[in-house]
């Protein structure tokens, strides 16, 4: 790990995993086998009329977890995590213009969230105050994920991927 940035009650770290770890990772996201699941809707906030959409791959959640979970273990040694709630990979496809989509919570109690980006797009992820994050490669955001946040999609690359990490810190 190398530069952090903070804000107020949040805390953004570049660099956050050596270079041939992201690579590693990032190869078998990108890749064919990679299990991906269609979303209709981004959140249980979203209008019904929104045609925004996205692709998830659930790793971990309530004690079950994908047959993909071992590719996590970089980054979950990193954080300080007591208890895991969810592991979860998003992938928002290309839209012509950049889509915010609607506010939303993780979990209705306190929890941290951490959003490791995957790759570097034009989307940015939007906390409750108004700070926007922009996703760049190898950086991970640290924040309260019961807070209201929204994620966006991007226009000048083919996909945004993220990976959404919900835990109690220890």
């Amino acid at each position: 790990m190398s530069k952090k940035k903070i804000i107020p009650n949040h805390k953004i770290i570049d660099n956050f995993l050596p270079p041939r770890n992201l690579i590693k990772l990032q190869a078998v996201i990108n890749s064919g086998e990679f299990d991906w699941y269609y979303m209709a809707d981004i959140n249980r906030n979203s209008p019904k009329d929104s045609l925004a959409s996205y692709f998830v791959h659930v790793a971990y959640y309530q004690g079950t977890a994908s047959k993909y979970i071992h590719i996590f273990s970089s980054i979950l040694e990193r954080l300080e995590i007591k208890a895991l709630i969810r592991i979860k990979v998003n992938l928002y496809p290309r839209t012509h213009a950049l889509e915010i989509h609607t506010p939303h919570i993780d979990e209705n109690y306190p929890h941290t969230g951490a959003i490791f980006y995957l790759n570097t797009n034009d989307g940015k992820t939007i906390l409750e105050d108004g700070t926007k994050i922009d996703s760049v490669a190898n950086r991970v955001l640290l924040f309260d994920a019961s807070k209201k946040h929204s994620s966006t999609s991007t226009t000048d690359n083919k996909v945004r991927v993220n990976i959404n990490i919900n835990y109690k810190e220890g």
